[in-house]
């Protein structure tokens, strides 16, 4: 999902690891999406990248880098693989009390200092060298396990934890932590036992005008609120727009002088985006003509729709589905509908990635996330045995790039091609 923010006299907070992008959440792409009757908690999200930058958010991100490695014969594969199984399995029940202190015990982003403390100290007892307080955030760290044959290509994945206001951990923010940390627990057990060059990582990564002077600045931007209201009825139905009023004035004997908002602004592709942007743009400058109001508007960089990378996610779907019977429906029918956005589309448009999604219901459900019913949802027993299927479907996806020479090159074909 392509993704702009509109905001009023508001300055956008930096709140992520590599300062970039506010994260906006939650995509829904090829080939790694299954039962749209159900909801959905967020998987971490899955990149290959050549080099990490100061400048690139590494939200919700698998990456690797080039190296090299022990070659591993066809013959041990799938001792590799049991190896990150029964790692995984080994701590899933911590896992699962992880999971449950961050559920009850949500933080606002960059405020996760209960989590920052039992994720970094769990990681340490663990055997990983920890840096807490990474990049010069407080409640963001980084874990890192080095195999003793060599440095080699380097996996890493990503761990989120904040939780939203006044609802909670609505988004499953507590599973995404545990899938984060069980991968790299996976990948720790196969670096450890065998001679395979590589290393691991584990990225804990925190959160994320109108008029005035005189005239009724709240009739302007009531106005533009409510011409955004009727624009929606000639939008493609994969467009979204959301507005709040956050300053409607300071008495109602007042007139208001000065109101303001924020509104996201939100395509299935860039190009749907722009289009939709230029058209909301005009919605608010005629509100500002109409009243006689002054406007100010920022827009926030965009947020580009993800561009997956074919390789990666049929070798998630293909895990997911015989190792553990997950039915996905046709890529046709996951590209026809908008689930929201997430900053990882702009990481795919650098490096080779995807934004795998799975369902924590053990029955047909019309919950969302972002809802109190999901936040219930996401402490559930149910909800840990599917984070901990998914953990070990992308952890064996990250496991075949370390391993399968064919696979990576098929991977970086797609991605460059």
């Amino acid at each position: 999902e392509a993704n702009f923010k509109e905001h009023y006299k508001w300055s956008a907070k930096q709140t992520i690891i590599f300062p970039c992008l506010e994260s906006l959440f939650f995509g829904v792409f090829k080939s790694h999406i299954h039962d749209f009757n159900h909801a959905y908690s967020q998987l971490a999200s899955f990149s290959i990248l050549q080099h990490l930058s100061t400048d690139t958010r590494i939200g919700h991100v698998l990456s690797y880098d080039c190296g090299c490695y022990k070659k591993v014969t066809p013959s041990i594969v799938d001792d590799l693989r049991d190896i990150v199984f029964q790692a995984i399995d080994e701590v899933s029940e911590e896992l699962r009390e992880i999971s449950l202190k961050i559920h009850d015990n949500p933080e606002l982003g960059n405020e996760e200092k209960f989590a920052h403390e039992l994720l970094v100290n769990y990681l340490k007892k663990k055997g990983f060298n920890v840096t807490p307080s990474a990049y010069g955030l407080e409640t963001a760290f980084v874990a890192e396990f080095q195999s003793k044959t060599g440095e080699g290509r380097v996996v890493s994945f990503n761990s989120e934890y904040d939780a939203l206001p006044d609802i909670g951990h609505a988004c499953g923010h507590n599973l995404i932590a545990i899938t984060g940390v069980g991968a790299a627990i996976g990948l720790k057990a196969v670096l450890e036992k065998f001679e395979i060059e590589g290393i691991v990582k584990l990225f804990g990564t925190p959160a994320e005008g109108a008029p005035w002077e005189g005239i009724n600045a709240l009739d302007a931007i009531v106005l533009a609120y409510n011409n955004i209201g009727l624009l929606r009825q000639q939008n493609l139905p994969t467009n979204r727009v959301h507005g709040i009023i956050t300053n409607g004035g300071s008495a109602p004997n007042v007139i208001p002088d000065y109101t303001s908002g924020k509104f996201y602004v939100r395509g299935r592709t860039s190009e749907d985006l722009k289009l939709l942007c230029s058209r909301v743009q005009k919605c608010f400058e005629g509100a500002a003509e109409a009243t006689g109001a002054k406007l100010k508007t920022e827009w926030s960089r965009e947020v580009y729709d993800v561009k997956i990378n074919s390789p990666l996610a049929t070798r998630y779907e293909t895990y997911s589905s015989q190792r553990f019977g997950t039915k996905f429906p046709s890529s046709e029918q996951q590209s026809s509908i908008s689930f929201g956005t997430t900053d990882q589309g702009n990481v795919t448009y650098v490096v080779p990635g995807i934004h795998p999604t799975y369902n924590i219901f053990e029955s047909p459900s019309k919950v969302r996330n972002h809802t109190l019913e999901f936040a219930k949802q996401a402490e559930t027993k149910f909800a840990h045995e599917k984070t901990i299927e998914a953990t070990k479907s992308i952890a064996l996806v990250g496991l075949d790039i370390l391993i399968d020479d064919k696979f990576y090159k098929e991977v970086r074909k797609c991605f460059e091609t």
